[in-house]
């Protein structure tokens, strides 16, 4: 008589009815993470977690405390201490999901919705609390109508963020207000010395330090690409490498990250009116608007989402195959979790990156350094590109005006304004200090930019130009066209007024309409990307 196989996650310690829950979400092997950090949180250790994006880091801290719980089921059991909105409910998804056979109790506090609501949430006896620090902290010096005397764990995801000094002020807070015995479970794509010497949040010493062994930072089945640009057609780059890809797959869900806020919304406003329909992600939408565009993209009703750095960690979005960086991640770190949206639990993916040229190659060089690989160039129809760069150009200047009439600008100060107040602190001032902060900021960046093109000027070429891959490069593509010199005014003259001739092909396709919107997408008709 054949033996009946033992379930993987029952001989982590796991009870049956947690088992049987796992194979019913189609579970049925424990990733290494799990494998080493299940055991040592049911023996009751603390815990120092760290594997690359989509190795299952969540289940391994939410199994053991579902197990736990189920032994003692007290309100507000566990804590879990998160960077992002997005995250937060994430994280709380999965543990209702895999605590469904015990009618789990789960409250999400993360701002962004109204702060009573809340605050009811907790005095309903959640079992688990998944909150962002700063909210969480508002609710703990401004009410006490509940508390974290029963608290058992205390989980801090994206620990490398989490512990890095910027949350620092909400965490001391919390800090004092939940019980010093308790078990300690820090969780991370990468393993940094100050996570475990974190003065807030003291481990012991005894803890289970976990690190997945890998010479690459990122996956195997991620295909990681390049391209090049000049200061003035990153755009059109950015348009053509989506429309060649969506001539190929066009089913597939495609992640597009920008830096900062203005350009994010910006982006996506110019993308929509090109055909290319998106929905954006940033922290100037409430809470219902990121909610919404985060459930239209994850159920495949628009398949095209551009997010700043808030989308960038932890989301566990399965149809994500593509992942394009419009502006760069500031430093390597952030590229590594950018591109991890991707390629996950053992799919396949594809990175491309967009780099000035020769401007980004310092960066190019460092990326590739930290993830100990090889970035290959993605190939586009430099011609299409050239041949849209005006349409696309006239529709990012009217994105633009439509945005200064919305006063983002305006609403970017409200929001300041609206914390230093909450804060307790003056906004006036504290308005006056961000300014020159800023004023300091771009000043800095400047001399920095000054200095390392003095250096690339010493040094003849920076390195990387003498890279295999960009010796064939026609550096000259590249540079801002001059404006033309009194001198020759006359002979640009006519040039320009030829340019203005209707007959002219290019400025066929000036206007976004229909026709033009068609053309750009190389197609005969207009499809939804």
């Amino acid at each position: 008589m054949l033996k009946k196989e033992t379930n993987p996650f029952a001989q982590l310690g796991l009870r049956p009815w947690l088992t049987k829950q796992l194979t019913k979400l189609g579970l049925k092997q424990a990733t290494p993470i799990q494998q080493a950090c299940i055991p040592a949180i049911l023996e009751g250790k603390d815990c120092i977690g760290a594997a690359k994006t989509g190795s299952g880091k969540t289940f391994a801290f939410a199994l053991p405390i579902l197990e736990k719980l189920s032994e003692e089921p007290t309100s507000h059991f566990a804590l879990v201490l998160t960077p992002t909105h997005e995250l937060a409910y994430q994280i709380s998804e999965q543990f209702l999901v895999a605590g469904q056979p015990m009618g789990v109790r789960v409250c999400v506090v993360s701002g962004g919705t109204d702060q009573i609501v809340e605050a009811q949430k907790l005095m309903q006896r959640p079992h688990i609390v998944v909150a962002m620090p700063g909210r969480l902290a508002d609710h703990l010096t401004g009410c006490d109508t509940f508390s974290f005397d029963n608290l058992k764990f205390l989980i801090v995801d994206e620990a490398d963020r989490m512990l890095n000094g910027d949350f620092d002020e909400s965490l001391k807070i919390i800090e004092q207000c939940i019980p010093k015995e308790r078990q300690n479970l820090f969780f991370s794509a990468t393993m940094k010395d100050f996570i475990k010497e974190s003065s807030i949040f003291p481990i012991a010493n005894d803890c289970l330090e976990w690190s997945e062994e890998f010479q690459v930072a990122t996956v195997e089945t991620l295909d990681q690409r390049y391209l090049l640009c000049a200061d003035y057609d990153r755009d059109m780059v950015l348009i053509e490498a989506l429309r060649k890809y969506r001539e190929e797959d066009e089913n597939s869900n495609v992640m597009i990250f920008t830096n900062t806020k203005k350009y994010c919304q910006l982006l996506s406003m110019t993308l929509n009116k090109v055909g290319i329909e998106n929905v954006c992600l940033h922290g100037f939408m409430r809470q219902k608007e990121r909610v919404s565009a985060l459930n239209r993209f994850k159920s495949r009703h628009v398949r095209t989402l551009i997010a700043t750095d808030v989308a960038a960690r932890g989301l566990d979005i399965p149809s994500v195959q593509l992942v394009i960086n419009h502006r760069l991640p500031r430093t390597p770190k952030e590229y590594i979790h950018r591109v991890g949206r991707t390629a996950r639990a053992g799919r396949k993916g594809l990175a491309i990156s967009i780099f000035r040229f020769p401007r980004d190659l310092e960066l190019l060089g460092e990326i590739e350094e930290a993830i100990n690989t090889k970035l290959t160039e993605h190939p586009i129809d430099q011609h299409m590109v050239e041949r849209i760069f005006m349409q696309v150009n006239v529709t990012r200047r009217e994105s633009e005006i439509q945005l200064d009439n919305n006063d983002f600008d305006e609403r970017a100060q409200n929001y300041r304004r609206k914390q230093w107040i909450l804060d307790g602190k003056d906004p006036d001032e504290m308005e006056n200090l961000y300014r020159k902060k800023q004023k300091d900021k771009i000043r800095e960046i400047k001399q920095k930019r000054r200095s390392r093109q003095k250096e690339q000027q010493n040094q003849d070429a920076h390195a990387l130009t003498k890279d295999e891959r960009f010796k064939g490069v026609d550096a000259d593509r590249f540079k801002k066209k001059k404006k033309p010199t009194k001198a020759n005014a006359n002979d640009t003259t006519d040039t320009n007024q030829k340019k203005k001739q209707t007959t002219d092909k290019r400025f066929k396709t000036a206007l976004p309409n229909k026709k033009s919107k068609a053309l750009l997408l190389g197609q005969k008709t207009k499809k939804k990307l």
